[in-house]
Order: structure tokens, then sequence, then C-alpha cells
């Protein structure tokens, strides 16, 4: 008997207030709330009728999720498997922190950051129906880059509230399109 495969959408947040270093909790920017907007325009188009809407607990996941959110009438799941990355070192320090991951392995990372990729991976072959996660830059790289096979902790450069879409067929998960991506700018 084929099963029918299950829609999932990874959205990553929209632009936040503050960057990473400034805040550890940032809501969203002006433009972040516009493309909130645009993302959930977009993923009406795409969604079941009967559709969960799950979200990192970080403030501006959270806020990328309120135009679908309202537009269904439906509420928001928070889940800790899809908050953002746990920098081990203090606010001031992430950005050079992050730069000096995203150029790494996952095979050189400690097991807590191991723990988190796992994490999101096992909870997305628990949803038992079309599914919209609101989260973040770099569980969007451990997610694709583990589907695909790929060592690097940077896979991907997601743009924000890009959608990404994956299906699952029983404990086989598969990426069917990649959301956009931040462009890159050659100085």
């Amino acid at each position: 008997m084929n099963q029918k495969p299950i829609k999932l959408f990874l959205v990553r947040h929209g632009e936040a207030a503050a960057q990473w270093g400034e805040d550890s909790d940032p809501g969203l920017s002006d433009l972040g709330h516009q493309q909130a907007s645009h993302a959930s325009a977009a993923l009406l188009g795409l969604i079941d009728t009967d559709t969960r809407l799950i979200s990192s607990p970080m403030l501006r996941a959270r806020q990328t999720s309120e135009p679908l959110a309202l537009a269904l009438g439906a509420s928001v799941e928070i889940d800790h498997c899809f908050r953002e990355i746990q920098a081990p070192v203090g606010l001031k320090d992430r950005p050079e922190w992050i730069k000096k991951f995203m150029q790494e392995e996952w095979v050189s990372q400690s097991e807590s950051l191991l723990d988190w990729r796992a994490d999101a991976m096992e909870k997305l072959l628990e949803f038992g129906g079309c599914t919209v996660i609101f989260t973040h830059f770099m569980i969007l790289n451990a997610v694709v880059g583990q589907l695909l096979g790929c060592q690097k902790t940077l896979y991907f450069r997601p743009s924000n509230a890009s959608i990404t879409q994956l299906e699952r067929v029983g404990n086989t998960l598969r990426l069917m399109s990649l959301g956009d991506v931040l462009e890159t700018v050659v100085n």
C-alpha cells in the first residue's frame, strides 16, 4: 500500500530587528513583518486545509508565523527542536563564533550540537500531516545538509522568510525544493 507523502515546509524567520550579536531574542523589523506576510500568502497556495503550525520559541520565528496563523484561524505550537543554534559563547562573541562554525564540518562538532541536529531530524519524522515550521538559518542548514549527505555545516544561505519544502513518506525525508537564497555580495 502506497503512503501519501506528508508535506513539510521549513520557513526561515523574517528579517530581525537586531543583528545576531546585538540581541539574544529580537523581534522582526518592519521589513521582516512584510516578509512574513509574503511568506504567508505563498504558503496559502501550497498547504493543505488542515495544516499544523510549529514555531521555534524565538520571537522572530513566532512573529513570522503570525500572518499564516491569522489567515488560517489556527494556533501555533512552540517546539524547542527548531530553536536557533546555541552558541557556546556570550552575545558579543556570537558573530565571530558563527563565522567560524559555518566554515567547519559536522564531524568536528560538539555532542550538544549533534544532538540539536538529530532532535530536529527526529521531530520531522513525527509529523503526521502537512506542517509548516517557522525556524532559523542554521536549522535549515542542519536539516538540508543531513538529508543531502553534506558534511559542511553551511550548505546554503536561505533568505529571510524563504520556504524550503520537504516530503516525508514513512521514515524517509526528501528535499523537494530549497527556499530562496541570499544574494552574495562580492567586494
